[in-house]
């Protein structure tokens, strides 16, 4: 577990962060200059906080108190940069294996084969980095960080500078590093799309503070937060199971504590966990059961909440058993409808609407 609470000013910035991560993907996302980078590099040692302190499953790596401050080369963290950093006079094989030699055996908790197979580079192993795609490169990057059996995987945006092709290629990979070798990963983002993807922590950085932190889906599910996940990004993630596909329409049937979704069909087999992002904007709410209807995913819900979130729109949570839905209508169909907290509805989802891009595997 990451255990951290730090502050630094740099010129006229602030930083004042506390955190906790603990098992699974961690991802700190927000805009541009609100302090991600600078909370990853003080966790590796690569910046000095002003005050406070760091611990990694127990381990002091930082205490301005006590006059604690490691080496970045004596914390035992894998980092993997924007950049794949990899050295070029070695092979791919020469390059995985560098950090796991400089450990003894004893010390070594990944095995080479096991990272070799999950991350899909067999056929690298004796090529150079100059012979290497982007994606490749930053799979051997991500296998050389994880074969140094660090405590904590520490990844600062690794996808930025991969085209859209390349980051497609390698998000399946990352997805399934903390699960396939139980190591704890802070992930740096600014797309929601990745932190869909891969986090089951979600920490939302703002101005140099630590706005929220929490499980994924009760944060993107929290109008309250709009302002950090952004008007586009509203909606909820929704936790589901493959229950069924139906190849002559083209359609997967998901099953989540709140009823059934029907979504473009899916690659995944029947039984695979899922996650599905579900816009705010796309969902329509009726008080009576609709009949006839082109729109297949169809809800009863309960009105949890109304309140105003501009002039001509209104924020309006739906409970689905369990579940948590955010719907964004406009103030005259909520002069129209009068929705009230506890009132019986039925929330109308888009099938459509739930993009490829929205639905994510989380095996």
């Amino acid at each position: 577990m990451l255990d951290l609470a730090v502050t630094r000013r740099q010129g006229d910035f602030h930083l004042d962060v506390r955190l906790c991560a603990g098992p699974g993907v961690t991802a700190l996302y927000g805009r541009s200059g609100s302090g991600k980078t600078s909370v990853i590099n003080m966790v590796a040692g690569l910046s000095r906080p002003d005050s406070g302190h760091i611990t990694v499953d127990g381990r002091v790596l930082f205490d301005s108190a006590a006059g604690i401050d490691l080496a970045p080369e004596t914390r035992r963290l894998g980092y993997v940069f924007q950049e794949h950093r990899l050295f070029p006079h070695l092979s791919v094989r020469g390059n995985l294996e560098f950090g796991m030699k400089r450990l003894a055996a004893a010390e070594r908790t990944q095995s080479f084969d096991q990272v070799v197979e999950v991350l899909g580079v067999e056929h690298l192993l004796d090529r150079h980095p100059s012979k290497l795609s982007g994606g490749e490169k930053q799979r051997v990057a991500i296998g050389r960080a994880l074969l140094a059996s660090p405590r904590i995987l520490l990844m600062d945006e690794p996808l930025a500078a991969l085209d859209p092709a390349r980051k497609a290629e390698l998000l399946p990979f990352i997805a399934q590093l903390s699960r396939r070798f139980s190591t704890p990963i802070l992930y740096v983002s600014h797309s929601m799309d990745e932190v869909l993807r891969l986090a089951d922590t979600l920490a939302l950085m703002d101005q140099g503070r630590m706005a929220a932190a929490g499980p994924l889906e009760v944060l993107l599910s929290d109008p309250g937060l709009r302002p950090l996940t952004g008007r586009y990004e509203a909606g909820a993630v929704v936790s589901a199971i493959i229950a069924s596909h139906d190849s002559s329409f083209g359609i997967s049937r998901l099953s989540f504590p709140g009823g059934t979704l029907l979504v473009s069909q899916s690659e995944l087999p029947v039984g695979a966990r899922i996650r599905v992002r579900i816009h705010a904007r796309d969902i329509a709410i009726a008080i009576d059961a609709p009949e006839r209807v082109s729109i297949r995913n169809v809800l009863p819900a309960s009105v949890v909440s109304v309140s105003p979130a501009d002039s001509f729109l209104v924020d309006v949570v739906l409970a689905c058993g369990p579940t948590r839905l955010w719907v964004q209508i406009t103030a005259l169909a909520q002069a129209q409808l009068n929705l009230a907290a506890g009132m019986r509805v039925h929330a109308l989802v888009k099938a459509l609407t739930i993009a490829r891009g929205d639905v994510a595997s989380v095996e």
